[in-house]
């Protein structure tokens, strides 16, 4: 009987300690209408878009914080209208957990292109003529996945991401890891490092990196990003370099500049992207479009070139 009363009570005290307080609920959303062509042979496409989130939030009585995130998204005809959907686990100190049930994002995905930009980067939105199409190096990124970011220790921010398995590449496990540093001593100035492992076919396995740093001046920001993936073969050992240029015009208006350059293994030359692109804002709305090149499309210097252009306008609210 004693035991009994003895296992009870640390049953209560842990559900005590553990217990919550009322929590909140927001909901916010965004609407857009998009004008825009993949290449200067494509006819130009109108489109729109629109999703709702609700964001939810409670509080422990030990300081930590739990919440989830549902995005309602039309566009989503494979799940419905549910789109991204989380759940986010704040420590209290020790770091913050995100699981990401869909629309999940490992740290070399976040950081594909962290150059600053108005708009979109100058791989955006291109439909090349032959093979290729925004050659970027973002690792993999997938639905049911563990995230976490560490505490800010003194401008030095360390984050992971975890993918169990998964049935794109063959049950294998990704996983990524980064860090950001901010020195207080450079105000302005970032630096992104991470890197990652995949399994992209059964036995074949990607090692993915990428360095980046960014700083700004005044209205300016200027960002070079370095990436490479070592693959087993040449046609899976890629290389990327990217610069961009930014200048606020003022509060509301911002425009940029952007390359980017590809180079594939197996390309007899390197692809060359430049985009140009600007934004305006007024309160909830949003007026911004891009102008975006692509030379030696799929790696040959014989391939036409490539132009495309997008104009939206987005609503949030």
């Amino acid at each position: 009987m004693n035991i009994k009363k003895i296992g009870l009570s640390a049953l209560a005290g842990s559900l005590v300690a553990f217990s919550a307080n009322a929590g909140e609920m927001t909901v916010t959303g965004a609407a857009g209408l998009y004008m825009t062509t993949g290449n200067e042979t494509s006819k130009t496409t109108f489109s729109n878009s629109d999703h709702v989130n609700f964001d939810g939030s409670t509080e422990l009585d030990n300081g930590m914080t739990v919440s989830f995130s549902l995005q309602l998204d039309g566009d989503e005809a494979d799940d419905g209208v549910i789109d991204n959907h989380s759940v986010t686990i704040d420590t209290n100190g020790m770091g913050t957990i995100v699981f990401a049930g869909h629309g999940g994002t490992g740290v070399l995905d976040a950081w594909d292109d962290v150059t600053p930009n108005a708009y979109e980067e100058a791989w955006d939105g291109l439909t090349p003529t032959t093979a290729g199409t925004d050659e970027v190096i973002n690792g993999f990124a997938d639905n049911d996945s563990i995230g976490y970011t560490s505490p800010d220790f003194n401008g030095v921010v360390f984050k992971a991401s975890l993918i169990p398995s998964n049935t794109t590449h063959n049950g294998g496990v990704y996983s990524d890891m980064g860090v950001q540093i901010s020195p207080s001593a450079v105000e302005g100035l970032t630096i992104y490092y991470a890197m990652g492992d995949e399994e992209a076919t059964a036995g074949t396995e990607l090692n993915h990196s990428t360095l980046g740093v960014t700083y700004a001046f005044g209205p300016v920001t200027v960002g070079y990003q370095m990436s490479d993936t070592d693959g087993t073969t040449a046609s899976n050992t890629d290389e990327s370099t990217t610069i961009g240029i930014s200048y606020s015009v003022s509060d509301e208006f911002s425009v940029s500049y952007n390359t980017h350059d590809f180079d594939a293994g197996d390309y007899t030359a390197d692809e060359e992207y430049t985009g140009i692109s600007a934004s305006y804002t007024m309160g909830g709305i949003t007026i911004a479009g891009h102008m975006n090149t692509l030379e030696n499309t799929g790696g040959s210097s014989s391939a036409a070139d490539v132009d495309g252009y997008e104009l939206a306008l987005t609503f949030a609210f």
